[in-house]
């Protein structure tokens, strides 16, 4: 597997031509025996976090198809211009499948794709879709809210706190589930929610930690790409919740669990679909039932009973006996966004833009 800086990367592909491929999208079987794959993401693969848990996804293509593929990774790529450059070049260097692990990759991977039809690829946090463009993601809201069932019971304040990336529905989703899930066990409890506009800011993330730790939050969740938030809280003596890898470690051991992702079943579908010659563009979103979305040990000081119902909240999420967005639900404002009897859709849970009740804060 060739690990590339985005300097070498593009010094290497400079001599590469930009070739355009025609005709429709084909697998490789009949035209070679080994696929060259891309994987462009878009932070430093560090020892936990978003990029991580992707790195994982391709060491699990690498263990079981071994020779069969040869993989390019270009890690550190946040930016669009930077993104289409990188992927334009993999594409013209012979490679048959390729991924962008990031929702700013989406524009880039959407100007891309057409220009290379016999090229599949694959968008992590996609929502646009092509002939030879299919997208994955993860119901991170499921996790989130059993993660928040836990805070709710080992808070003293009532008051948890949520650092998040930017404020995208892929992230003010899991926000509200979080604070939804807590509510579940205790009706009253509050979130208090910051954004950083970052991925990797460990400075802004623990000035946001430790101004929600000032304001009473003795739980806090973060959703980005450091252990800043968990780390922070640990030191303060509260209550942590980690995002896409275990973040026990660095937890002071104040972390209750974290919801994990597990991309190895999109990769390793797609390696074998394109392989075998039968990918297609797919919408793939998988949660707790498939196993993309996990929860970490919980910790030993939760008590044994609490445990069990947390458990149980995950296989009755899992199974749709339990929906985190089950109606009544009211927006910030006290307007009524889901009747009783009713849960958000699909497409209304990939496009939240709104804060439930309880939730303190501003998207703008």
């Amino acid at each position: 597997m060739h690990n590339l800086t985005r300097r070498q990367f593009l010094q290497y592909s400079s001599a590469v031509g930009a070739a355009i491929g025609t005709g429709g999208f084909a697998g490789i079987a009949n035209a070679q025996e080994v696929l060259k794959m891309g994987v462009v993401y878009v932070s430093p693969i560090a020892e936990i976090g978003w990029t991580k848990q992707h790195s994982l996804g391709v060491d699990a293509v690498k263990a079981e198809l071994g020779d069969k593929v040869e993989i390019t990774v270009i890690d550190n790529i946040f930016m669009p211009q930077d993104a289409e450059r990188v992927f334009r070049e993999l594409a013209a260097s012979g490679n048959r499948l390729i991924f962008g692990t990031s929702f700013s990759h989406g524009t880039p991977l959407q100007k891309v794709a057409p220009r290379f039809p016999k090229v599949a690829f694959e968008h992590c946090s996609g929502i646009v879709h092509t002939p030879n463009l299919g997208t994955f993601e993860a119901k991170y809201y499921e996790g989130c809210f059993v993660a928040g069932a836990a805070g709710a019971h080992m808070s003293k304040t009532g008051k948890i706190g949520f650092i998040g990336g930017f404020p995208i529905p892929d992230i003010v989703g899991p926000a509200n589930a979080l604070l939804l899930g807590a509510q579940s066990v205790n009706p009253d409890v509050t979130c208090n929610a910051l954004f950083l506009n970052s991925w990797f800011d460990p400075g802004k993330e623990k000035e946001a930690a430790n101004t929600l730790v000032s304001q009473g939050c003795d739980v806090i969740c973060s959703m980005t790409d450091t252990p800043t938030g968990v780390q922070v809280a640990g030191e303060k003596g509260a209550w942590s919740i980690g995002y896409a890898s275990d973040m026990s470690k660095f937890g002071a051991g104040k972390h209750l669990t974290a919801f994990t992702l597990d991309w190895s079943s999109d990769y390793l579908r797609a390696a074998k679909g394109v392989l075998a010659g039968d990918w297609k563009p797919e919408v793939r979103w998988d949660g707790l039932a498939a196993g993309v979305v996990k929860m970490a040990p919980y910790n030993e000081a939760i008590p044994a009973d609490v445990v069990a119902k947390l458990k149980q909240l995950e296989a009755d999420i899992g199974s749709g006996k339990i929906h985190p967005y089950a109606g009544e639900l009211k927006d910030q404002d006290g307007n009524v966004k889901v009747q009783a009897g009713a849960v958000l859709s699909d497409a209304d849970i990939r496009g939240m833009n709104w804060f439930v009740k309880g939730m303190i804060g501003k998207l703008a």
